[in-house]
């Protein structure tokens, strides 16, 4: 199932957009991490049994494609997919009419069968598939190939420009970096945000000292959630010090500058994004023994930024695989310190 559910590559692992984990919601009722509401899904998500083959025989029968969307209880982000989002007349009428959305608990029990008849529980199904974040949503096509993957939560803006992509079969004629940049001409500062600490050119990324972990950032000129990433985010005090712990090299998404990558291949920018499947800016790439260990992408408030900074400086992406655990235990041991986390500031 997973080499049919793999996007060749266009997605590296599985950034952007995420919330918190909630291993036992029923044990979370006063946790100030999560939200503690459960967030009821619209009535027009589809009542599936679960069996995707058969979930992709009945949408393509349908003209519709099939879209699983990955959530969990008391997320923040995805509450606010589905309260700002699908509070939209134009995107709901959108989804209804081209997509047979399926809601899929990262620690739900039920059983699910995929593609090669395997049934796993949607827990293991969503480990399977590398789901990292929620809400994380998966666009299939006619053969069960993932054409869109967003890890994370999407503005309404270009959210209804990744529906438009997929409805559309736009797949078969152009990435989805070159969709979005058709698409979309934001107003922003218009520049990027290169500062004296960064890499400077030439860009030999090879020949850096081990100590440190690489950190990439892939944004472009006309982006605003890359203004607020660096005049906002990245100017606060812990992510200051955070920042202190890596290398740091800033990359236009759509440049033609040379680029020597960590595993010594000879590209530009642009090229390299293309091949790592690069598809929002700003996009956060870290990097360690020549290697991508993880990656943030799509849109981010303060805590989660800094978290995958700390994620990746601590090293505790070696001893705890899921990022949804460590947010939990890194909210928990703030809060314990008498440190208040506003996921949305």
């Amino acid at each position: 199932m997973t080499g049919k559910f793999s996007t060749a590559g266009l997605w590296l692992g599985g950034l952007l957009f995420w919330c918190v984990t909630l291993v036992h919601a029923q044990e979370a009722a006063d946790d100030v991490f999560l939200d503690s509401r459960i967030q009821p899904h619209p009535d027009w998500f589809k009542e599936s049994f679960l069996d995707i083959r058969e979930d992709i025989a009945e949408a393509e029968a349908a003209g519709r494609r099939v879209l699983l969307y990955f959530y969990q209880d008391g997320c923040p982000y995805c509450k606010k997919l589905l309260e700002t989002n699908l509070a939209q007349r134009d995107i709901v009428e959108a989804m209804r009419r081209h997509f047979d959305v399926i809601a899929i608990n990262i620690w739900g029990d039920r059983e699910v069968t995929g593609l090669n008849g395997e049934t796993l529980s949607e827990k293991r199904f969503a480990e399977k598939l590398k789901v990292q974040y929620t809400p994380t949503l998966l666009f299939l096509d006619e053969a069960g190939k993932v054409v869109l993957r967003l890890n994370g939560y999407y503005p309404p803006d270009k959210f209804k420009v990744a529906l438009d992509y997929v409805s559309g079969r736009h797949e078969k004629r152009q990435t989805i970096r070159e969709f979005f940049a058709s698409r979309q001409p934001p107003a922003s500062s218009g520049r990027l945000h290169r500062e004296a600490g960064y890499l400077q050119p030439p860009y030999r990324l090879d020949s850096l000292s081990s100590a440190r972990p690489l950190l990439v950032l892939f944004e472009q000129k006309d982006c605003p959630p890359c203004d607020e990433l660096h005049l906002d985010i990245f100017k606060r005090p812990e992510s200051r010090e955070l920042l202190k712990g890596f290398d740091i090299v800033l990359l236009d998404m759509w440049g033609k500058e040379p680029v020597v990558t960590p595993d010594g291949k000879s590209t530009t920018a642009r090229d390299w994004a293309k091949a790592l499947g690069v598809q929002y800016a700003p996009s956060m790439l870290f990097f360690r023994n020549g290697r991508e260990v993880f990656r943030a992408e799509a849109y981010l408030k303060a805590f989660h930024i800094q978290s995958a900074l700390d994620y990746v400086a601590s090293g505790a992406y070696l001893k705890q695989p899921n990022f949804q655990r460590f947010l939990q235990a890194r909210a928990e041991a703030l809060e314990a310190k008498g440190i208040h986390i506003d996921l949305m500031k």
